[in-house]
């Protein structure tokens, strides 16, 4: 995979209450609950309560987000979608 590595992917939290992310490609979807990013390391989930996303650059691939966080995970892109279904198509069952 590190042949495909195109954005350095740096994670900084204070407190579990704001969060700065760096690699992010792509914003899939955010909510209150759940915000669902994806990098060249694959997709990440961030869980937590009032989450907002106060910065977003998708071009330098910066995120910023406050909140109470809960929770990061990491998924592999295959291992989030079945194969012929998109993650976009999975994300909405």
């Amino acid at each position: 995979m590190e042949g495909n590595i195109k954005h350095a992917h740096k994670v900084s939290m204070s407190n579990r209450s704001k969060l700065e992310m760096t690699g992010i490609s792509d914003v899939v979807s955010f909510d209150l609950t759940k915000v669902l990013l994806e990098s060249d390391y694959g997709v990440i989930t961030i869980k937590g309560q009032n989450l907002h996303v106060n910065r977003l650059s998708v071009e330098k691939g910066e995120l910023d987000i406050d909140g109470t966080i809960q929770a990061i995970e990491y998924s592999d892109k295959d291992n989030f979608s079945k194969k012929g279904e998109s993650w976009f198509g999975k994300l909405l069952k």
